[in-house]
Parts: C-alpha cells; sequence; structure tokens
C-alpha cells in the first residue's frame, strides 16, 4: 500500500481537466481556478484518493510518473517529445546497467529518461558543446534525484569521444553523420545508434554515412500521435495534434 509521506510531489487532476504537481507540507494550501486544497491532510492517505476543493470540485491524487515531472522541467532548448523517446528507449534495448552516450543535453528530457531506465548500476554520459544546456540538465537530474547516474560531459562528439564498450548511443544533433564515426568506435558489438533529426536531408546524410561505415539493421521512421474526444454518438480525433517531431534513425554496429 503506497501512501503520500511529508515532502512528496503528488499529480493532482481536477474534474475541469487540469494537472497540478504539487509539494505535500504541513499547513500548506494549494489554490487553482477550481478552489483550494490543504495539501497537508494528504499526508497519511493512498494515492489515488479522492479530495474536494472549498468549492466542491472533485480532485484525484496521484503518484506522478516521469513524464508527469518532465512536463515540468524548464526549457531551455527544444524537448524530445515522449512519443519518440518511447520509440527510441524499445529500439535501443536498455535497461539496468546499460551504458549508454547521449549528444545534445539540451534541457535533460531524454538524459533523465535514459538515467531512470539503466539505474541502478547503469551510466549515461551525457555531452553538449553548451555549458549553460549542461548547467540546465544538471539543475533537472537533481530535482529528479537522477544526477547520480549521469555524467555531464562538455564536448563536441563528432571531435571525441572517451567511453568505448557502450550498448547505445543516442544522438540529437544538428549533425548526426558526422559523429558517425565516434559512435562505432564507442559502441560495443550489435551496439545500437539512434539519432533525431527534424529535416529530411540530415536523415540522408545519417542513413548514407551509417551504410558507408557498415552499421546494419538501419531504418528511418516517423511517429505521428493524435488524441481522440470520446465521447459517445460523438467520437473524434481531436482537432489539434503534434504533428511530425523528428525522424528517428536506428541501426546496428557489426564488424568490419
Amino acid at each position: 500500500m503506497a501512501t503520500i509521506e511529508e515532502g512528496a510531489t503528488v499529480l493532482i487532476l481536477t474534474e475541469g481537466g487540469k494537472r497540478y504537481l504539487v509539494g505535500v507540507r504541513s499547513g500548506k494550501r494549494f489554490h487553482c481556478s477550481e478552489g483550494y486544497v490543504d495539501v497537508g491532510d494528504l499526508v497519511g492517505r493512498e494515492y489515488g484518493c479522492i479530495i474536494q476543493s472549498n468549492t466542491g470540485v472533485r480532485m484525484s491524487v496521484h503518484k506522478p510518473l516521469l513524464m508527469d515531472l518532465l512536463s515540468k522541467v524548464r526549457r531551455v532548448t527544444q524537448i524530445v517529445y515522449p512519443k519518440d523517446i518511447g520509440y527510441m528507449l524499445i529500439q535501443s534495448g536498455i535497461g539496468p546497467g546499460s551504458r549508454v552516450l547521449e549528444a545534445g543535453t539540451g534541457t535533460g528530457v531524454l538524459t533523465a529518461t535514459l538515467a531512470y531506465y539503466v539505474k541502478p548500476t547503469g551510466r549515461v554520459y551525457s555531452y553538449d558543446v553548451n555549458q549553460e544546456y549542461l548547467e540546465a540538465a544538471h539543475y533537472t537530474l537533481e530535482r529528479l534525484g537522477l544526477r547520480e547516474y549521469v555524467e555531464l560531459k562538455n564536448g563536441d562528439v563528432s571531435k571525441y569521444v572517451e567511453e568505448t564498450g557502450l550498448d547505445a548511443v543516442f544522438l540529437d544533433v544538428p549533425e548526426p553523420w558526422k559523429a558517425v564515426e565516434n559512435a562505432w568506435k564507442a559502441l560495443k558489438p550489435s551496439g545500437r545508434f539512434l539519432s533525431l533529426s527534424p529535416t529530411i536531408e540530415q536523415i540522408v546524410e545519417t542513413v548514407e554515412t551509417l551504410r558507408a561505415r557498415g552499421f546494419d539493421d538501419i531504418s528511418c521512421v516517423e511517429l505521428l500521435m493524435r488524441n481522440m474526444r470520446v465521447k459517445r454518438g460523438m467520437t473524434r480525433p481531436e482537432f489539434l495534434m503534434h504533428g511530425h517531431t523528428a525522424y528517428i534513425v536506428s541501426a546496428r554496429k557489426t564488424l568490419t
């Protein structure tokens, strides 16, 4: 039985469809457009419990998922979307104990997700050429309790990579093809290469370079996702959706 503790962060969902991440502290009152609740009263209650605001609005209280926590990080760059991250994780085959290189740390959303999946014995080596982005990622990882699983490195992976024997390489950089050679050297045999690119020109360069270097099992996909408005007799897709976000190139290292 999971109960809410003092100092925990909870996800509050309201009748109106609003989502709030709230820290639980004794004496604290949480206010929103649908009223207020005394969040200190949540201590000792089970996750999933139902509460009411002072205006009578029904709210449910849940343990946040990693995705909920990452949706609130301070953005210094464009983030990688969950639909793309999920596919990349499945394609990479990583898990607890994996050693992973990431290039293009940015805000740290992908960095944090990788750290979450390789912990407690794995390691993420995250490179970025911008020190400001590394500092932002450091803050994000600290807040999520994942900092100890990540080594943040100020560097350009197209010029050098220190690590070898890695399980996977994830690239979110403007010219991923320039890092293919170093990715090949860093990966263990059959290790996975994955890169994100927003344009056709980038994926053509990347795929051609992967082929020339001897990578195998090369693929490129684009994932589109749209929500459904579900109401009996009126169910239809939502008018707004996240369309194109990135093309995902994946490949497997072979020995040549």
